[in-house]
Formats: C-alpha cells, structure tokens, sequence
C-alpha cells in the first residue's frame, strides 16, 4: 500500500513564493499530490501540533513565525513516500542540507526553512487529521 506523508509549505516559503518548486520537487521525485489546500494556521492548532516544544522557551517565537502567513499544506503518496520527502527538504538546518535538496536551495535558516514535513507515518496521520477532513484526501486516484 503506498505510503502518505504531509507537507507543510511555512510562511516563509509562500511569501517567498516557493509553492510551486516544493510542489514540483514533490511530483518530480514519483510522487502524487492527494491532498492540497491553503489554510491560515492557529495557536489551538499549534499548540497540538507542536505539543512537544510548549514548554521549550522559543516556543511563542515559532507560533508567531507559522501564524505570518497561511502555510500550503498537501498529503504526498507513494512508495516510500516519507523518505522521498526528506531526501528532497535535506535536513532542518539547510547548512547541513545537499545541494540540490529544497532547505539547501531555498531555506534562509534553521527555523525559516521553507517546508515542515512529518518524520514518520504516525505523526504525519495526526497532522493530516489537524488540517484534513478525510473528504478533502483523494488517494490512490
């Protein structure tokens, strides 16, 4: 069964206007865009998305940073779709990402790394359920 995988395009990345490459990355790489939208991020939805880091104190700093703009999120799906993604983003910190990968290529820091993406099936079926309604997902199309 292919596997799905969520990608956020953060703030950083659409007011750079770099929707289009990640999403382009994406398809490039094999993979199909089952579910796509724009959606304005909130501190109920951060506060759960981001449940491990409330009580760290840079906290308040990258809820206000995912609240700039609406982010772009979409469900990726395919074989190994999870990997795929992380090869193509690079590590969180774009210094230590490849050349060719989207944090090395487009990123402006650590935090300001122009996608999220979910680090396994389990988180990226929680964060799915955060900004998905399961009629909005259209697998295996």
């Amino acid at each position: 069964m292919p596997e799905q995988t969520l990608v956020l395009v953060k703030p950083d990345g659409v007011a750079a206007g770099h929707i289009g490459e990640v999403i382009s990355r994406i398809e490039r790489v094999g993979l199909k865009i089952t579910a796509l939208k724009m959606v304005q991020l909130t501190q109920k939805i951060l506060n759960k998305w981001y449940a491990h880091h409330r009580d760290k104190p840079f906290f308040a700093d990258l809820s206000a940073m995912m609240m700039e703009t609406p982010v772009v999120a979409l469900i990726a799906e395919g074989e190994g779709a999870i990997a795929k993604v992380f090869d193509i983003c690079g590590p969180t910190d774009p210094k230590e990402a490849a050349p060719g990968t989207i944090r090395r290529d487009l990123a402006e820091s650590k935090q300001r790394n122009v996608v999220h993406r979910s680090d396994s099936a389990e988180a990226a079926r929680i964060e799915a359920e955060l900004l998905f309604d399961k009629n909005e997902i259209y697998p295996s199309y």
